[in-house]
């Protein structure tokens, strides 16, 4: 078990102004709009549904779901036309307090980083780009391995997977403070992040076999697309962008 606490930003040369706006936003999301409980209204209607991705159309209403062995009825709430708009919406959501804090976390560690590598727009759009994608994949993989499609996903998680892939390939070396089975210690990006990636695709295909559903209502496939697609698109993301570069755009 590997949990990063914090890393190194003595190179660190401008202030990330878009990383600090997206942990508020999704703050201000969770405790406003989704009334801090991850199970409202908005929730309902704001959130990736696959079927309505799949079709284009809107599912409103009670459907049956399943996650891991417990059976439920959820009353899907209407979708705002055209219904790809939740593939962004559901990216600024959350589930809970321990699901927004843990996303929050990791964004806070390693966005900052990616930032300013990249500049505050680059960094913007490799974001909601890798975000999208990580819903894309769970929406393919939903049907390609046979889940409900009417479960509703929603999380930062994606992104924040891209985000992740990104500091890897940016910073191999640079140390992460980790708690490594009840340890606190310092190792290298590469180990920090290359063991958490194991372990998604551990989760993901290990679910995947017995079904999605069977993952504890944990869209792991999510967290795989949006970390591939950050470790192919940051290299085109960082062209022109050099180390120790503080430019704000």
């Amino acid at each position: 078990m590997i949990f990063p606490i914090g890393d190194d930003n003595s190179d660190r040369a401008s202030v990330p102004v878009i990383n600090y706006l997206l942990i508020i936003i999704n703050i201000l999301v969770f405790i406003f709009l989704q009334g801090a409980t991850g199970d409202n209204q908005f929730t309902a209607s704001f959130s990736t549904v696959p079927e309505e991705i799949r079709t284009g159309r809107d599912v409103s209403g009670p459907v049956r779901i399943t996650v891991g062995t417990e059976t439920a009825r959820i009353n899907l709430g209407p979708t705002p036309s055209p219904v790809y708009i939740t593939l962004l919406t559901s990216m600024f959501m959350h589930g809970g307090w321990m699901h927004l804090l843990g996303n929050m976390l990791f964004l806070w560690i390693f966005g900052d980083n990616v930032e300013d590598r990249l500049g505050r727009l680059r960094y913007l759009v490799f974001y909601l780009v890798t975000g999208i994608i990580a819903s894309l994949t769970h929406v393919f993989s939903t049907f390609a391995f046979g889940d409900n499609p009417y479960i509703p996903s929603l999380g930062a998680s994606g992104a924040i997977s891209g985000v992740l892939a990104g500091y890897l390939v940016l910073f191999p070396r640079k140390q992460v403070k980790v708690i490594l089975f009840r340890i606190l210690t310092t190792v290298p990006a590469i180990i920090a992040i290359g063991l958490w990636f194991v372990l998604q695709l551990i989760e993901a295909f290990g679910t995947l076999g017995a079904g999605l559903q069977s993952g504890g209502g944990v869209a792991f496939m999510a967290h795989v697309g949006g970390f591939i697609s950050g470790l192919i698109l940051i290299k085109f993301f960082a062209i022109g962008r050099g180390p120790n570069v503080a430019r704000p755009y």
